[in-house]
């Protein structure tokens, strides 16, 4: 049936929510990263502040505060980050985030840590840019 609708959809020219399932997947996604501040709160305790425009959701603007927080850690010496939360706001195209971490030099306590080389290596890898 799937490709009888991929067909369909090919030939005719039907509504988009007939091919939805098959025009989803082929939207580009283009992000413009519009920028991180950073703020030291106290002691090991970081805010990122992200800004952006085309994100899919909630989860693209978390991963590019997350993608600042690891390379602060790598510039400041340090190779682990632990996430304390993450504040996501959107307003039209315009998606912010405000997110808290922990850096330090071992592997902090906790579930939500991450590897700041490991971490930094995969936003090269997707394109989002760190600090």
């Amino acid at each position: 049936m799937r490709g009888v609708l991929a067909i369909s959809c090919g030939l005719a020219a039907l509504s988009m929510s007939a091919c939805a399932d098959t025009t989803e997947s082929q939207v580009a996604f283009a992000p413009d990263y519009q920028g991180v501040q950073t703020r030291l709160l106290e002691g090991d305790l970081v805010s990122f502040f992200v800004q952006m425009e085309g994100a899919r959701g909630t989860e693209d603007v978390a991963d590019y505060a997350e993608c600042a927080a690891a390379q602060y850690t790598l510039i400041r010496g340090y190779g682990f980050a632990r996430h304390v939360r993450t504040n996501v706001d959107n307003m039209g195209s315009q998606w912010r985030a405000d997110a808290v971490y922990t850096i330090s030099p071992a592997l902090p306590r906790g579930t939500r840590t991450i590897d700041a080389e490991v971490t930094v290596q995969h936003c090269v890898e997707n394109g989002i840019p760190t600090v």
